[in-house]
């Protein structure tokens, strides 16, 4: 264990991120009543620019009235480009309590997210907010992954980076087909085998990318969120893309559409067999300290500290599901 230790981010159940147009004020209830972890409601993409002043008034009532249980609930301001941004950070915060994280979108640099925590800061004080709103990034031009790792310590609000696939191929020139997808050309054909018809796999695009952007994310404390799933009638398309990106070590997956809610849910849930699993880890672990061992078999395999992290960690994720 290096001897710099890193303070890991507020802790809060993410494996489904639903998006909710703040345009469409008729869509809150029922994402309030969804199996969704985190609602984030929207002021960028989803919103046209006629709309946004409207759709912050929508997000402002949203918030105050409706009962969101304990979901996350975040709040997707528009770019700092934008004319927008500052009366999305300031009419919102000032009036919502409710509210628990502000997420970023297209952060390319860390003052990108400095510039957000001073106005958050400024707003709590003179709110006299006890609590802390936090910060989530969106990943998603050549520029924030080129500086994904500074950008991941610049805040001690940073919570959580999600990777936004769409925006990040236009910005990379990528050839895509469904946002979030792959793409048929690209592949690793087998080498030559006489006269045997050469076999074609499929490879994944994205993969450099999202690693990449997990990796910061493990090393800063903070939670990797796989971004968008185009096809919402392509329920087999998600869950590979999801598997694919829990496997690397990603928490959750936004959600475009309510159906794909339960999905990502069921993708990201910890299976009965492995909570189980930890737990006799934890059990194993316990006896051999008391018997003054530091590592012990158990299965026919060897456990040691690292396999008491990683249960700790399952464990935890179990506890606040089965608290949600």
């Amino acid at each position: 264990m290096s001897f710099t230790l890193i303070e890991q981010a507020t802790s809060r159940l993410h494996r489904s991120e639903l998006a909710v147009p703040g345009s469409n004020p008729g869509m809150f209830e029922k994402a309030a009543v969804s199996k969704a972890d985190v609602v984030f409601l929207d002021l960028e993409d989803a919103v046209a620019p006629d709309d946004k002043e409207q759709a912050r008034k929508n997000i402002i009532q949203g918030l105050n009235d409706i009962n969101w249980g304990k979901k996350t609930m975040t709040l997707r301001i528009n770019g700092l480009d934008t004319h927008y941004c500052y009366r999305d950070v300031v009419d919102v915060l000032e009036n919502c309590p409710r509210l628990d994280v502000v997420l970023i979108p297209k952060v390319g640099v860390p003052q990108d997210v400095y510039a957000i925590d001073m106005l958050i800061t400024q707003i709590e004080q003179y709110k006299k907010r006890t609590k802390k709103v936090g910060i989530e990034v969106l990943i998603e031009t050549a520029l924030g992954m080129a500086n994904v790792e500074a950008i991941a310590q610049s805040s001690k609000r940073l919570e959580a980076m999600s990777f936004g696939v769409a925006d990040y191929a236009a910005s990379t020139r990528a050839r895509t087909t469904v946002i979030g997808g792959v793409n048929p050309d690209y592949g690793v054909l087998a080498d030559k085998d006489g006269d045997k018809p050469r076999n074609y796999y499929w490879a994944d695009q994205w993969h450099a990318a999202q690693t990449r952007m997990m990796v910061a994310c493990r090393a800063y404390g903070l939670r990797p969120i796989d971004g968008p799933f185009g096809d919402f009638n392509d329920p087999e398309g998600f869950k590979a893309a999801a598997k694919r990106a829990a496997v690397l070590g990603y928490e959750g997956k936004w959600a475009i559409h309510p159906s794909q809610i339960e999905l990502a849910n069921e993708v990201f849930t910890p299976s009965e067999a492995e909570v189980n699993k930890a737990r006799r880890i934890l059990a194993a672990m316990a006896q051999a300290a008391k018997e003054g061992k530091g590592a012990v078999s158990l299965d026919g395999r060897l456990i040691d500290i690292a396999s008491i992290r990683m249960a700790e960690a399952l464990i935890e994720k179990a506890d606040a599901m089965a608290a949600a």
